[in-house]
């Protein structure tokens, strides 16, 4: 499947299309407010991540692709001309002056994506009291549950060995969900 529709068939200039737009650094938030406020269709995929700000860990949106997002237009009737003067847009991504599609099948997967909660590689950080799995070393497989961060790296889990939890520290790599 081709992602970057460069071709159009007869007829399919009248579609709606996805095209990405590139933003300025930092502000693809910005960019996708204003657009959405005029009236835009805009996809801005994000992840949620924990970061430490002011010394505690907080949850925060990230955009998947840092200073692009995605934008529905249509090339007869939509207008395009507002775009490029919008905060935070730095050009609609082409090859020359042409504007090049993404295809829908790429958007929906992004969609898709985006809604499943399995993004352990998308979290580094994990919720208190959330089932994990080890992956590696001696207790791999095992179901424990997790307690709390130790640093960036490492992790106490809550381990069910010999009829007692037992607190455990493990590094976060070998940490999954559920």
């Amino acid at each position: 499947m081709n992602d970057i529709d460069a071709t159009l068939a007869p007829g399919d200039e009248a579609l709606p299309r996805w095209y990405v737009i590139q933003c300025k650094g930092g502000e693809s938030f910005r960019a996708a407010e204003h657009l959405v406020n005029q009236a835009y269709e805009v996809f801005h995929p994000v992840l949620e991540v924990q970061k430490k700000r002011r010394g505690k860990l907080e949850w925060v949106n990230e955009p998947l692709f840092p200073h692009y997002l995605f934008i529905r237009l249509d090339r007869l009737v939509s207008n395009w001309r507002p775009i490029r003067s919008t905060r935070g847009v730095l050009r609609l991504v082409g090859f020359g002056d042409m504007p090049v599609a993404v295809s829908d099948a790429l958007i929906a997967t992004l969609r898709e994506h985006g809604r499943e909660r399995d993004d352990a590689t998308a979290n580094l950080y994990f919720r208190t009291g959330e089932p994990v799995t080890i992956t590696e070393g001696p207790f791999k497989d095992l179901q424990a549950v997790f307690a709390s961060h130790k640093g960036e790296e490492r992790a106490i889990v809550l381990l069910d060995l010999l009829h007692r939890q037992q607190r455990l520290e493990v590094p976060v790599a070998q940490l999954r969900r559920g």
